[in-house]
């Protein structure tokens, strides 16, 4: 089994390509891959990106939200300035629904339930977060475990919230981090990548208000 790619080395090493699932005059319903950043980050191996790639083909394009580097699944992009505006005010006033799936090692007990923990940079181990009760902010996640077996157990995810690693860091806080998870697992390697996966997305339109629905299912 291959080990995750060294994020120091190589940042972009995608597993499959880019993919349109969906476009309207107003916005693309995107599949991102898995090692994969969302946009540019600092430094020269950081520079390429999903939303660089998607403008090769649709200049127009804008970011909209993000997803983790080593995270797939679902993203939508706007496609005119008015769009942008509209679509960011539901992610930033939380109008929108979104669940992950993720795969961890054993089952959760209770088997669904509210993880209920603020979140902070943790400054001594850059790029994690960390469960942080005196400086970190409010964040909240419900979960539910939908199948497992004897290596692994799958969940369902809703972030409430919508905190840097949140959903990594708060499985891992309850002693479930995410199978292959290379800041929180500590057996990360035993799996090809990130187990997580934005598998359902639904917002209103930007132009009609109508509520769009979409979904993606897991890999894995």
């Amino acid at each position: 089994m291959t080990a995750p790619t060294d994020r120091a080395e190589v940042v972009s090493a995608p597993s499959e390509p880019w993919r349109v699932l969906d476009q309207t005059p107003d916005y693309l319903i995107i599949r991102k891959p898995d090692r994969l950043l969302s946009q540019p980050g600092v430094g020269p191996n950081k520079t390429d990106s999903l939303i660089t790639r998607v403008q090769a083909e649709y200049p127009e394009a804008l970011i909209v939200h993000r997803l983790d580097w080593d995270t797939s699944g679902l993203m939508v992009l706007a496609r005119s300035k008015a769009a942008h505006r509209a679509l960011s005010i539901e992610f930033q006033e939380r109008r929108t629904e979104k669940r992950y799936r993720a795969r961890v090692d054993r089952p959760i007990d209770p088997a669904e339930g509210w993880i209920d923990r603020p979140i902070g940079i943790d400054r001594a181990h850059r790029p994690r977060s960390k469960i942080d009760v005196e400086r970190g902010r409010p964040a909240q996640t419900r979960y539910a475990v939908t199948a497992w077996d004897e290596q692994a157990a799958w969940l369902d995810l809703w972030p409430i919230t919508g905190r840097s690693h949140q959903l990594r860091v708060h499985l891992l806080s309850i002693g479930h981090p995410i199978q292959g998870d290379t800041l929180y697992h500590p057996e990360a390697a035993r799996h090809p990548r990130l187990m997580l996966h934005a598998e359902y997305l639904a917002f209103a339109d930007p132009r009609s208000g109508d509520w769009r629905v979409y979904e993606d299912r897991a890999p894995f």
